[in-house]
């Protein structure tokens, strides 16, 4: 079984920086892509930023300029470091994994529990 566990949320005043981290731990052979994906109130989850296990990024829109996505392969952890808030950046950070479990032969998706980033104005 494998588990990510997020941290680094909290509340921020806007123009202000948070800086999130997942660990993935369990059974794992492998951890491919990775990424943060966000969900607002009332809206859907969406992608933030993505990061393949070779380190080529994605960012959305919204966050391109602003946020930055990095990982350490060697301790299954990635990050998001996120500056200039706004906001609209208000929601709940989940971090996501493309995960090979030790004795299986197929990368399945897991997901953390969710951490909150508040942005006041």
């Amino acid at each position: 079984q494998v588990q990510l566990v997020e941290s680094g949320g909290g509340l921020v005043q806007a123009g202000g920086s948070l800086s999130l981290s997942c660990v993935a731990s369990g059974s794992i052979f492998r951890v491919n892509a990775m990424g943060w994906y966000r969900q607002a109130p009332g809206k859907q989850r969406e992608l933030v930023a993505a990061i393949t296990r070779g380190g080529s990024t994605n960012y959305a829109d919204a966050a391109q300029g602003r946020f930055t996505i990095s990982r350490d392969n060697t301790k299954n952890v990635v990050y998001l470091q996120m500056n200039s808030l706004k906001p609209e950046d208000t929601a709940v950070y989940y971090c996501n994994a493309e995960v090979l479990e030790l004795g299986t032969y197929g990368y399945s998706e897991v997901w953390g529990q969710g951490t909150l980033v508040t942005v006041a104005s």
